[in-house]
């Protein structure tokens, strides 16, 4: 009788959206494997366990992903399931981007405390408190609804969602993917345009990383890649590389797939959202990296590093 093939060990946060993201992914292995075994294997990171601290101030390299990717050069784990806006653009040596998932919904969505029902961003009344973790959704709304006052929210969406329904914010800004992802996708009170937010690069999309030099495990995630979802993501990921930015920088990216030509556009903002540089650039579908990089030196060129010097000063690390 032949030895039993030891199981994929797949690695997740313990959050309930994690769970989901990665019972999805464990679930269509196994549909394409069936002879596999796939188990799920779950870790607090620290993004996870500092709830009462805004994002911006606790660092922006790996909060999210540090213990998996220990846990994949321990051997400990096969891959791990991540929001690909989450993951680092500069992995650790030992490990690779295996797959990137095709992409849901990558915009920004408005909530609102059910006394606002029916109104968007735009008739939400002077001094409205609208939670946000994010320095990126901040700075765009600032520069666009300078009546509206704002408020850090962290822990999970269902504490979160608790927390606008108490009172304590009048409307909070979300990602439509993780609301849609677990079944709060009636609560979308608005879909936020391009024109009002640029999303996070990776947004909407799922990264799975493992082991660079795995090759089973590499072969086994090419079930998973999703190419004009790959090419959008590597060069929204380049641009955000080439400018450094992570939590602490308000960065938004849009992204389409048109034929062979790939459209990119790209967004950084002063933290008060007073000023805002932003352009796009169109290039050939094979060289995504390089048309993120070329855009991040023309948004450089405009002003924007200037405006990441006066942030990384205040955060205590170099500018590019």
């Amino acid at each position: 009788m032949a030895s039993a093939t030891p199981p994929v060990r797949i690695g997740s946060r313990k959050s309930q959206l994690a769970l989901v993201q990665t019972t999805w992914v464990r679930e269509q292995l196994q549909q394409a494997y069936p002879d596999q075994t796939f188990a799920v294997e779950t870790l607090h990171t620290q993004g996870d366990k500092i709830l009462d601290v805004a994002l911006a101030k606790i660092g922006d390299k790996g909060l999210f992903t540090k213990e998996l990717e220990v846990g994949m050069l321990a051997g400990d784990i096969d891959l791990a399931v991540h929001s690909l806006k989450d993951l680092p653009t500069n992995l650790p040596e030992g490990l690779c981007l295996g797959a990137v998932t095709e992409r849901v919904n990558p915009a920004d969505a408005l909530v609102v405390n059910p006394r606002h029902q029916d109104r968007q961003l735009a008739d939400l009344p002077a001094g409205s408190v609208v939670g946000t973790s994010s320095l990126r959704r901040l700075a765009q709304l600032r520069h666009h609804y300078p009546h509206l006052a704002f408020k850090d929210v962290r822990g999970n969406l269902n504490t979160r969602l608790q927390k606008l329904d108490a009172g304590e914010y009048d409307a909070l800004i979300l990602a439509v993917a993780g609301l849609e992802r677990l079944g709060f996708g009636d609560r979308i009170g608005q879909v936020l345009p391009v024109e009002i937010s640029l999303h996070a690069v990776g947004q909407g999309a799922l990264g799975i990383e493992c082991r660079q030099e795995d090759a089973h495990i590499l072969e086994l995630l090419q079930t998973l890649v999703h190419q004009p979802t790959s090419l959008c993501c590597l060069a929204e990921r380049a641009l955000l590389r080439t400018l450094e930015g992570g939590c602490q920088v308000p960065i938004g990216v849009n992204s389409r797939l048109e034929g062979d030509q790939l459209y990119l556009q790209g967004l950084v903002a002063s933290l008060d959202g007073q000023r805002l540089v932003k352009d796009q650039a169109t290039g050939p579908a094979t060289d995504p990296e390089g048309l993120g990089v070329e855009l991040a030196h023309r948004l450089l060129e405009q002003g924007a590093a200037q405006i990441l010097k006066e942030i990384f000063t205040q955060v205590g690390r170099h500018e590019p």
